[in-house]
């Protein structure tokens, strides 16, 4: 029993000798342990803070809207050609194989009459200046020329107005086209240098398809023979009857009266 109780008397000397050698080393450990979390506390706070490079940013570039590109339009190319008729004394705007102007024209009277074939006009001149013979006439009302040239190539020959309208329908000029101050305007304006001027002596399948076929001035031979038969009959009828003598007077004499006029 004693020695039980001596046994653990030793026990607890033993345990208390190594708790004071324990002790003291814990605690050192502990504040070494502190020491270190304060130091590495206080450089992680005067440690500078790394801040994210920051990339530019460029303001966006305009966006290019590329649309479809659309075909191009097509020039519209009017082929015209002029054709005047010496004998008709027609001047006819053709445009794309359709007849677009008509109208009647002075021509080229026989001592200097209009040239005949296929030209270009060369030039257009709005006023121009008249000169003939060694005359100089400028634009104005007194003009030969009119107030509109357009020059053929053939050279000295053209199409233009005049300063005597009561020679258009005739063979009046000194070989150009004349024409009326309106239709010559409204030609002026739809024609451009390098068109086709074609100018035709004698009627021919040409000219009856653009101006139609011509009135027959041998007209009023039929009407003089229905005359010579009215006055034929009038003379078998009177010996039969008076009423039909009047009534065959009656019709012959109009037609008379038109025949003289």
């Amino acid at each position: 029993m004693q020695a039980h109780e001596a046994i653990s008397e030793g026990l607890l000397v033993l345990s208390a000798v190594v708790l004071s050698v324990m002790l003291p080393h814990r605690e050192l450990v502990r504040q070494k342990t502190a020491a270190v979390t304060m130091v590495k506390s206080r450089s992680a706070a005067a440690a500078p803070v790394a801040v994210p490079k920051q990339v530019p940013v460029h303001p966006a570039a305009p966006v290019t809207k590329i649309h479809a590109a659309h075909p191009p339009v097509p020039t519209v190319v009017h082929t015209r050609l002029i054709v005047v008729s010496l004998e008709d004394r027609r001047l006819a705007l053709v445009e794309d194989g359709q007849v677009k102007e008509a109208c009647t024209v002075a021509v080229g009277k026989d001592s200097t009459p209009s040239p005949t074939g296929t030209f270009t006009i060369v030039e257009r001149v709005s006023n121009p200046t008249y000169y003939h013979d060694g005359k100089v006439i400028p634009p104005g009302p007194g003009n030969p020329v009119g107030d509109r040239w357009m020059g053929l190539s053939k050279p000295g020959y053209g199409i233009h107005g005049t300063n005597a309208p009561k020679s258009i329908g005739k063979a009046a000029s000194h070989g150009c086209i004349r024409m009326s101050r309106r239709d010559l305007e409204n030609l002026f304006a739809q024609v451009r240098a390098g068109d086709t001027v074609e100018i035709i002596g004698a009627r021919n399948q040409e000219t009856a398809a653009v101006f139609g076929a011509p009135a027959t001035p041998a007209a009023t031979v039929p009407a003089q023979m229905t005359l010579a038969e009215a006055a034929t009959q009038t003379s078998a009828q009177a010996q039969a009857t008076p009423t039909g003598l009047a009534a065959a007077t009656a019709v012959a004499a109009p037609g008379a009266m038109a025949l003289g006029q």
